[in-house]
């Protein structure tokens, strides 16, 4: 089955897609979407309204369904339509859930979710892109219960020796997002491959990657190295504040004036005058109690940038078991999907999901969908706004490796 490419674009699939930031990346940097896969609704919901209907960013087949779906559903039910495609498709990208991974949850070996780098490779098997882009956190490169089990082998090296083995030249490698214009420390293994490409082809991703990033962030206008205060500080509730438009009972902050490259950049194509509410700028409803408490750590507390440690905590009467004051003048650390986690640098409140947006390189017009948070068993279900763009890939790094992807298409067979 061979596809028609709108404007000689190449093709690509985003799987485990969320709510879209791996796709808009790929997007800007001129690649044409065939479909995405993404099992939770709401992640759905987000990427359906942004890419699929507004930007009309996948050319979808008629046989998929165009709604949130199962990988192991799809890989299961379109075997036939997936073998069809390959000589077809340029690039499988996307990375398998990694909450079971990762080393700021409980990284567990039985969590479900950890099988599904299975079903990643059987997709790629069936496809046979030219290309394939596997993310994942960097505690994926990490084995299981080393200590006991000395010969326990990482889940990394298993999904480097599969893809070996049906024709992929493999580079793996683990990539820090604030080395490449953006304002958040956020390391993550990051596996590039090459369909029958020569030894060491696939290697060159991340050389190209480093190569052109200057002259990459000096064509868009905007810095290599990119603070807190230059993602956010236009956002400050003390800007004025009106009654959130989707969120019944809470009230946004509007626009203040752009103070910095990257906030033009984000604003782009929105509209942002003072009398408009951004999306998700919804703030949280904290007690008196927690205000005042977070307006004597602003004043008093002098660490900033790094998470409080549990003597810290107990000394200002903090229950919670994480929180960071956020330094206006260096990045982030890695936004993750618990709001509670980050205290804003000059106001007492934690951070909206459009500020959480902005630190993960998100333009102010990409609008989320679904709630704005979760709680209890339904974290197990649910993906609100602030889940979604904590587990994204930042759409500013994704953009600069759809550009160095596309110059390696020339590598595969």
């Amino acid at each position: 089955m061979s596809r028609v490419k709108k404007n000689n674009c190449p093709i690509v699939i985003d799987i485990f897609a969320g709510c879209g930031g791996l796709s808009l990346g790929l997007y800007q940097s001129g690649w044409q979407g065939l479909f995405a896969v993404e099992k939770n609704k709401n992640a759905f919901d987000t990427l359906n309204h942004n890419l699929i209907r507004n930007k009309e960013h996948f050319d979808w087949p008629a046989w998929l369904p165009k709604s949130n779906l199962d990988i192991v559903e799809v890989t299961n039910r379109f075997e036939k339509e997936l073998c069809a495609l390959r000589g077809s498709v340029d690039l499988v990208a996307g990375g398998p859930p990694c909450q079971g991974f990762s080393m700021a949850g409980k990284r567990e070996e039985k969590d479900t979710r950890n099988q599904l780098v299975f079903s990643y490779i059987k997709f790629v098997d069936l496809v046979r892109p030219k290309l394939l882009l596997f993310e994942n956190v960097k505690g994926f490169t990490y084995a299981f219960n080393k200590k006991d089990n000395p010969e326990a082998v990482p889940f990394s090296q298993i999904v480097i020796n599969r893809l070996q083995s049906i024709g992929y030249n493999i580079a793996p490698q683990v990539i820090d997002f604030s080395e490449f214009g953006i304002p958040q420390r956020r390391k993550r293994f990051i596996l590039v491959g090459v369909l029958n490409g020569k030894e060491g082809t696939a290697s060159s991703f991340l050389t190209s990657l480093i190569k052109h990033r200057d002259q990459f962030l000096e064509n868009l206008r905007l810095p290599v190295n990119p603070t807190v205060s230059d993602a956010i500080s236009d956002l400050l509730r003390s800007n004025g504040e009106l009654p959130t438009p989707d969120r019944k009972g809470f009230y946004s902050g509007i626009y203040g004036a752009e103070s910095s490259a990257y906030q033009v950049f984000l604003r782009i194509d929105t509209k942002s005058g003072p009398q408009f509410v951004p999306n998700s700028h919804s703030f949280a409803h904290h007690s008196d109690n927690k205000i005042k408490c977070f307006e004597q750590l602003l004043a008093e507390c002098p660490v900033r940038g790094k998470r409080l440690n549990k003597e810290m905590r107990e000394k200002w009467g903090i229950r919670q078991r994480s929180i960071t004051i956020l330094n206006p003048n260096t990045v982030s650390p890695t936004i993750t999907g618990l709001p509670d986690d980050y205290l804003h640098y000059r106001e007492p409140r934690i951070l909206t999901v459009r500020e959480c947006a902005r630190i993960q390189s998100f333009p102010d017009w990409y609008e989320f969908k679904s709630k704005y948070t979760s709680g209890g068993d339904l974290r197990k279900s649910e993906v609100p706004r602030y889940s979604q763009v904590g587990n994204a890939i930042p759409p500013l790094f994704a953009r600069q490796a759809g550009e160095v992807l596309k110059e390696m298409l020339k590598y595969a067979q």
